[in-house]
């Protein structure tokens, strides 16, 4: 049997004539839709020394939209950005550091956490096969949720909420990503859009691995600068900006 789309049409229409809200009574009890209040400002939902976005200033008085900022723990994303250019060397892991303890990395502390990541960043057996090949998304979002959902049915401790097994749960996540990722679309290009599928062994560097798997071949070097040139890839999505 088929869905009957008219009367999908006819339960929509019953739901939008006895289950509206009045607009009134959410000025009245103070209710925030979204995070914005209805004079556009954002709403207060935690206290972070993470991250701040700056989208306006006060002037007079007035709240006047402003260029964005971004900082990571007081520092602006965009010299952080430059310092690793200047360099042109990877900054995801050094970034990584930043935000989950509040401070940059000396060259000890980040050789020892990326040696750390690296024994995080092995998937369940196929696991890629399984979850991310086997039901490709079209929305990366969407895949990276799936992977996140499922890997919880492999973690023997996800029910714990101790300080020491959410940094060991964080360390994994962050450390499989970047593959995640990148199987997720490439995936997408392959069933969706008709284009080749390759995925190459991981390699040591988490930033590199998630470089090496654009392009059909191991490139001899892989900077950082590569990701933002090749054509339909947004990483943006991935890292929220984030210096990779």
């Amino acid at each position: 049997m088929l869905p009957n789309n008219e009367k999908i049409n006819e339960y929509s229409a019953i739901c939008k004539e006895n289950l509206a809200i009045e607009p009134s009574l959410f000025g009245k009890y103070e209710v925030k839709r979204g995070l914005r209040d209805v004079s556009g400002k954002g709403v207060l939902a935690g206290l972070t020394t993470i991250a701040e976005i700056k989208s306006y200033i006060i002037d007079d008085g007035e709240m006047v939209p402003c260029e964005g900022k971004l900082y990571y723990q007081g520092y602006d994303i965009e010299e952080i950005v430059k310092g690793f250019e200047s360099q042109n060397r990877m900054g995801f892991e050094e970034s990584t550091f930043l935000l989950l303890f509040g401070k940059l990395p000396t060259m000890n502390e980040l050789t020892e956490f990326r040696n750390q990541l690296v024994t995080y960043r092995e998937l369940p057996t196929s696991f890629v096969r399984d979850v991310i090949l086997k039901a490709p998304s079209r929305d990366m979002m969407n895949s990276l949720a799936r992977s996140v959902l499922t890997l919880y049915s492999y973690d023997e401790k996800a029910e714990d909420v101790s300080i020491e097994n959410v940094m060991r749960q964080s360390l994994q996540m962050i450390s499989r990503f970047p593959r995640l990722s990148i199987y997720g679309y490439q995936a997408y290009k392959h069933y969706h859009e008709d284009r080749s599928l390759f995925i190459h062994a991981p390699l040591p560097e988490l930033s590199t691995h998630l470089l090496i798997n654009l392009t059909p071949s191991i490139p001899m070097s892989t900077p950082g600068k590569s990701i933002s040139a090749s054509p339909g890839f947004c990483p943006a999505f991935i890292f929220a900006r984030a210096p990779i």
